[in-house]
């Protein structure tokens, strides 16, 4: 088949593809990193806003959650509105997510009573399309929950981020069943680099890239979110101003 002949069957099952897929033909909107290396392996240069994105933890993180719970906050944060922000543990210390740019005057907290309720909280906190995004923590996640929210997130136009969170390690091997979620992303700690003068150096993470729907999954060492929400890679801080300052005003001092 000459080459001309075949683009307009290729462009139509393309478009197919998309509709099946819970695009139905429309270009999502992103909210990028603002890191070049990690938006050019998401489809449209950011996470999709109206899509739903799961994280976790790794290693100890896949209990604590400390990590996972972070990072969300740091994309939660570069939103607009209220974040709203589900749970069944009552172990949420909103006041730390203000490391991360999200205020506690932006959080609505709800405390679930089991991961049903979660799960319904989720869905409908999504479909509603106030908060600028909808944060739950859960264990389970199934293929038929997860394309639920991802329809009422699509609805909306709300990003959903699904924490990630196991009562014992031995069950975080849940995180690789097959959901409709967009993205997958697991956190780990790293040690935080060395600084130039006496002081705690800004937290690293692992931060694995799983799963892109029409992306490419990789591995990025990053700077945890600042008070604005943004990671970095090391070498932008490394070499940056900023630690440059801090050691000329220690050298000056």
């Amino acid at each position: 088949m000459p080459d001309h002949a075949a683009r307009p069957a290729i462009a139509e099952l393309r478009e197919r593809i998309a509709r099946l897929d819970g695009g139905a033909g429309r270009e999502r909107k992103v909210l990028p990193f603002g890191v070049t290396e990690i938006d050019r392996r998401l489809p449209g240069g950011g996470l999709a806003l109206g899509g739903l994105h799961e994280v976790a933890g790794g290693g100890n993180g896949a209990v604590d959650g400390a990590a996972a719970a972070m990072f969300a906050a740091g994309i939660a944060a570069r939103t607009r509105g209220k974040v709203l922000w589900v749970v069944t543990r009552r172990d949420l210390f909103a006041p730390a997510f203000a490391q991360a740019g999200l205020h506690p005057d932006r959080l609505i907290h709800v405390e679930a009573g089991d991961e049903k309720a979660l799960l319904a909280c989720f869905e409908e906190g999504l479909r509603h399309g106030g908060p600028g995004a909808v944060v739950a923590e859960t264990a389970r996640l199934s293929m038929t929950a997860s394309r639920r929210l991802l329809l009422a997130a699509e609805s909306s136009g709300t990003i959903g981020i699904a924490v990630r969170r196991w009562r014992r390690q031995t069950e975080a091997g849940d995180f690789g069943q097959p959901t409709a979620s967009l993205t997958r992303w697991r956190v780990s700690a790293l040690p935080s680099a060395p600084l130039p003068v006496p002081g705690l150096s800004r937290a690293k993470w692992l931060l694995e890239l799983i799963r892109c729907r029409a992306g490419e999954s990789a591995d990025f060492e990053v700077e945890a979110c600042d008070d604005q929400g943004r990671i970095a890679l090391p070498s932008e801080m490394a070499h940056g101003s900023a630690q440059k300052e801090i050691a000329r005003r220690f050298a000056s001092a």
